[in-house]
């Protein structure tokens, strides 16, 4: 945890949050916060490489920490995840629905088989591990599950269909789940991110290298830039930044709060298309 955090030491002390997604990019740093946290953290990913070096970070820093293999797309390998979730920790008591996959493409040219992987991994797997943990959680008395949403699909993006769809799906189920829900002391919310300069969005960012190296200064020239026109607070979103959002989510802060989506993007999605100065 860094030293200026405004959460109290030991705020998640133990409480089990299980996070998919969670091996690397935003997933690992909303680990590393609630870890940090006092909460023993089950990370679920696909790649077990990802998982292995994610969970040895982590277990280093001094986070109770489990690893579990799942494809979310899949209905029985969520069950099976939050099985073994509840085997090696005991209880669930977050779930932050993060795994996510994304793309560029045409919508005119769009397959149905890729049209299908992103709804599959993002709709389709973020309902099928909220349904896995309810009877967990309603078990307890309780629970909170927060999901990752986006904020793309407020105003249309071009060659993003898919995901816009998915997304856009995410939040009307986050509403859902959060009222036939909310009579078991379960609370679900959403953070939709604003754009953090993860891997994807560096490539998109890289000038075309010709054939050789390419310029990565160039690149930080272009993510500087870009933050400085189109982001009303003039800097990217960090990991850190989303994790905050989910630490007070989560938190006895929050507790009256279900059904929100929050936004946590510097301003940027409602300063597109009127101009920055």
């Amino acid at each position: 945890m860094e030293q200026n955090s405004v959460f109290r030491a030991g705020l998640y002390e133990g409480q089990v949050a299980l996070i998919t997604g969670g091996a690397t990019g935003i997933g690992f740093g909303i680990a590393q916060l609630l870890g940090a946290l006092g909460a023993h953290v089950v990370i679920a990913s696909r790649k077990q490489e990802h998982l292995d070096s994610a969970a040895a970070t982590l277990s280093g820093a001094g986070t109770r920490v489990s690893a579990v293999s799942v494809d979310v797309r899949d209905p029985d390998r969520v069950k099976a995840m939050v099985e073994q979730a509840q085997r090696e920790a005991g209880r669930i008591d977050i779930l932050v629905n993060n795994a996510a996959g994304n793309f560029y493409a045409p919508s005119e040219s769009l397959s149905a088989n890729a049209w299908k992987s992103v709804i599959e991994i993002d709709l389709n797997g973020t309902f099928f591990c909220s349904q896995a943990v309810f009877p967990v959680m309603k078990a307890q008395g309780g629970g909170r599950i927060i999901s990752i949403s986006m904020t793309l699909h407020y105003r249309g993006w071009p060659l993003m269909a898919h995901a816009t769809a998915a997304k856009a799906g995410i939040d009307a189920l986050t509403r859902t789940l959060a009222l036939e829900w909310a009579r078991h002391g379960i609370r679900v919310n959403a953070v939709a991110p604003g754009p953090i300069p993860t891997e994807g969005v560096r490539k998109a960012f890289t000038p075309p290298s010709d054939g050789g190296v390419p310029d990565v200064f160039a690149v930080e020239r272009a993510l500087d830039d870009y933050a400085k026109k189109s982001i009303p607070l003039r800097r990217w979103g960090t990991p850190n930044d989303i994790a905050n959002a989910i630490a007070f989510l989560a938190s006895p802060a929050a507790e009256w709060i279900t059904g929100s989506i929050f936004v946590v993007d510097g301003g940027e999605w409602l300063a597109r298309g009127q101009g920055m100065r």
